[in-house]
């Protein structure tokens, strides 16, 4: 299921909004041709990222987990930049994204969206 935690995806809205954020996008697809999907979407939604000062910093596919436990790998990561947490706001709200979202959100059998802050120490 591909839904913001309301409250969660609020407070995320709420905070300082003067640095980038990136966005980490665990993805699972569906069985049957959920990757192409996935890659249609891509391609529909570049350009609109683009338009919100948003580019993809890093795109690439889940390998087997190195680690023990129960851990279940992801198909493909995805790392998103956006110029501020606003404009991500933004891009989900835009109806031209909105269509290219019904096409990604086809694709998805799971996912996670974890923003990350840059760290200023490093």
């Amino acid at each position: 299921m591909v839904a913001f935690s309301p409250d969660v995806f609020e407070k995320f809205l709420s905070e300082e909004d003067d640095a980038p954020v990136v966005m980490l996008n665990l993805l699972r697809f569906v069985p049957e041709g959920g990757r192409e999907r996935h890659l249609e979407y891509l391609r529909m939604a570049e350009p609109i990222l683009a338009r919100f000062g948003a580019r993809i910093l890093f795109r690439g596919d889940g390998l087997d987990v190195l680690t023990t436990g129960p851990v279940e790998g992801w198909d493909a990561v995805l790392l998103v930049r956006y110029p501020r947490r606003t404009a991500f706001r933004e891009m989900v709200e835009d109806a031209e994204y909105q269509k290219a979202f019904e096409v990604g959100k086809s694709a998805l059998a799971d996912i996670v969206l974890q923003p990350l802050q840059i760290s200023k120490g490093l």
